[in-house]
């Protein structure tokens, strides 16, 4: 509806644009709602815009304007405000005729075709399986959940995609933390590398291989620490003692994949599969789905990262040096060229990562976006390049950052690191607050913001707490269905021009800009504006609910009040369904 009163005011616009200035028809026509509401429900800047080309004042040019502007049922007062703004003030009526288009529409009120079913793949979460999801991955899969609801709701065709790491050194660091667990458990004593994955998932995998399995993957110590370098002494965290247990870390799997020969890949494979699931598991129970899980190894599989290396190397865009084949990233603004591939023949993480950004645009998407954490910022540039290497359209590729959020339990920061082992579990942090306030609380922020994520605010059951606030505005409402009991069809019929007071109206305007917010919302990438719209809806029914009676005992009158509550209560639900978050009915 608001969408509709919004071209009509641009088309009676257009007709004085026609009339006063018949060469500057083709001038963009801006409509703005006002932050302040005595300016009005709409605002246009076009008597500035033609200022220059016409060579005349702006308030004259828009007192011209008005003049010109054709008679409308719409508008009951435009008036010229400022250096030359046009202002205007819809009726009445028409600020009501939302609370129709909410009822008629129900779960499709607001949904757009801003996005012309474009192919639109977002990317998120994408964590290495290693471990559990912790808090900070929670803000990754609470946005891109999120975003893609909304952009699917704004009408692009949206596909969402998990990038499993599978083929890297961090998942063989997994497979080797599991099996050192597991040889502890039969008595074969190994230091166990402080870089290794610690957590106590590992040694519940590690039970797991040796209650279904037995002895059978059993070594002795002399094969694991084989040739291996020394670790430094325990405490030394200076570059030198970093590359030492790196490189004994390195010898341990080297040694392991040796020694267990072909019975190492279910080792890694037993060890990919636990955390995968319990990745899965916990995305569903937390109401992330994803359409596609993308496999890193099928790129090699494939021969892809193979061809994408080639690819580049025939437009010219890799060097060697020292037997390592390096990208020409710093040709596309990086801040150095990257290997690609080793001097032992390896290809890098970075090459695959390209060969995955090429299998993205080979699909056919419209627009690739990854969502990533704030800390991978430098890879922008080198990805893009690559892109632009290949000689595909770099535009179609955005990145959305996301500031990992920081949980305060008791005023302590909790630490989040997946190799110690100590860290906060999205799981555990589900259990505390509830999916609910987790998703909302997540959406609060812009995603490059940094986000301290308060638990006591987050349990509260006050009007401090935005989640609740917003549920027992749907809740409120509900009972006031409940205790009308009448039929919601009939309220089409409601007579609308009885919701006449300054708050009846405020709700009705803030209704008409849902589908405004989504669209904005849905171009920015920016899910947290639904948040913030659904907070200021919340805030004007509840000071409407406070200060007036629904239930009347005029049937006219109540049914117009009931009309109202129940479009607020569709929106409600509307926007926090693309924000993943529940709707009771009573609280």
């Amino acid at each position: 509806m608001a969408q509709d009163v919004k071209t009509q005011l641009t088309a009676l616009l257009q007709q004085a644009l026609a009339s006063v200035a018949p060469t500057a028809t083709e001038t963009p026509i801006h409509l703005e709602r006002p932050r302040d509401p005595t300016h009005g429900d709409f605002a246009t800047n076009l008597a500035m815009q033609l200022a220059k080309a016409l060579k005349k004042n702006p308030r004259e040019i828009a007192n011209q304007l008005l003049a010109e502007l054709p008679p409308s049922t719409l508008v009951t007062k435009a008036e010229v405000a400022g250096a030359g703004f046009i202002n205007f003030t819809l009726d009445a009526g028409t600020k009501t005729d939302v609370v129709k288009a909410v009822l008629a529409e129900g779960a499709d009120f607001g949904r757009s075709r801003l996005g012309g079913a474009q192919k639109v793949q977002v990317e998120f979460v994408s964590a290495n399986p290693t471990g559990p999801l912790h808090v900070g991955h929670g803000r990754g899969a609470a946005y891109g959940a999120s975003l893609s609801s909304l952009l699917a709701f704004a009408g692009w065709d949206v596909t969402r995609e998990y990038y499993v790491n599978d083929a890297g050194r961090q998942m063989d660091i997994l497979g080797l933390s599991t099996w050192l667990r597991y040889l502890d458990q039969h008595g074969v004593s190994v230091p166990f590398p402080p870089n290794g994955y610690q957590g106590g998932y590992v040694r519940d995998m590690a039970e797991q291989l040796k209650h279904a399995h037995g002895d059978k993957y059993v070594r002795t110590a002399e094969a694991v620490l084989a040739g291996a370098p020394g670790l430094p002494e325990a405490g030394r965290a200076d570059d030198e003692a970093k590359q030492q247990r790196e490189l004994h870390l390195d010898a341990l799997i080297a040694n392991a994949k040796a020694s267990l020969g072909p019975d190492w890949d279910y080792v890694h494979q037993h060890a990919l599969n636990e955390q995968l699931a319990d990745c899965r598991d916990d995305l569903e129970q937390f109401g992330v789905h994803f359409d596609v899980w993308f496999s890193e190894k099928a790129l090699y599989d494939t021969g892809l990262v193979a061809r994408c290396v080639a690819l580049l190397e025939e437009k010219g865009h890799i060097y060697v040096q020292n037997g390592a084949k390096w990208f020409k990233s710093t040709a596309f603004g990086d801040e150095k060229d990257r290997v690609v591939q080793r001097e032992n023949g390896l290809f890098t993480y970075f090459a695959s990562d390209i060969a995955y950004h090429l299998n993205k645009f080979e699909r056919g998407f419209d627009k690739v976006i990854n969502i990533w954490g704030a800390d991978h910022h430098g890879y922008i540039p080198r990805v893009t390049g690559a892109i632009k290497a290949l000689e595909l359209d770099s535009d179609k590729l955005q990145v959305a950052l996301v500031q990992f959020a920081v949980l305060y339990r008791n005023g302590q920061k909790a630490s989040m690191s997946t190799r110690s082992g100590e860290f906060v579990t999205l799981r555990e942090l589900r259990g505390e607050v509830g999916n609910d306030a987790c998703r909302f609380f997540y959406a609060l922020r812009k995603s490059d913001q940094h986000l301290d994520f308060d638990l006591d605010l987050a349990k509260s059951q006050t009007n401090e707490n935005p989640v609740y606030y917003i549920q027992y505005a749907h809740a409120r409402v509900c009972s006031v269905l409940n205790q009308w009991n009448g039929n919601l069809a009939d309220l089409a019929g409601a007579d609308l021009s009885l919701l006449s007071n300054p708050r009846e109206l405020a709700i009705a305007n803030q209704l008409a800009q849902f589908r405004e917010v989504i669209e904005s919302a849905a171009r920015d990438l920016a899910p947290h504006m639904i948040a913030f719209y659904l907070k200021d809806l919340a805030g004007e029914f509840h000071g409407w609910y406070n200060a007036e009676r629904m239930l009347v005992d005029d049937a006219a009158l109540r049914d117009a009040r009931v009309a109202l509550a129940a479009a607020v209560r569709q929106t409600i639900r509307n926007g926090m369904a693309i924000l993943g978050v529940g709707c009771p009915e009573s609280m």
